[in-house]
């Protein structure tokens, strides 16, 4: 298992990178009105935070597919990955102008969560898309 991923510290970069998304994916889905509380979102942003959460729930699943039952493993999955870093660093980017320049929806509740997750999750991604080149561009 760990060989698949080149060593431990890119499982550990890949199981909290994408567990994070995972659990993303279920506030955003399942507990949505919780998490539209947090932020003093108006419930008629429901659909649309359900909406993300499926992309991010589709990125969730198709790591495990990838990273633990698809039979050649990480060889050959560069789109994946490539797509899920630049996904990653246009919410950071889209959230950064949202948040620290335009402001828009910016409220008591906001913080700084929707920038630095999305940063974190781009460096995460960044990090795997660098240590498992070997394997994704094979």
């Amino acid at each position: 298992m760990i060989e698949k991923f080149n060593n431990i510290f890119y499982l550990i970069i890949f199981l909290v990178h994408f567990l994070g998304v995972g659990v993303y994916a279920f506030q955003t889905i399942v507990g949505t009105k919780s998490f539209m509380e947090k932020f003093s979102i108006d419930p008629t942003g429901a659909i649309m935070i359900r909406l993300a959460g499926g992309f991010m729930l589709a990125v969730f699943l198709m790591s495990i597919y990838i990273g633990f039952i698809r039979p050649a493993g990480l060889e050959g999955t560069w789109a994946f990955f490539n797509l899920v870093f630049a996904n990653n660093l246009c919410i950071f980017l889209c959230n950064f102008y949202s948040v620290k320049i335009n402001k828009t929806g910016v409220n008591e509740k906001t913080g700084n969560e929707p920038v630095i997750a999305p940063l974190v999750f781009t460096i995460l991604s960044a990090l795997l898309c660098y240590g498992l080149a070997n394997k994704i561009y094979y």
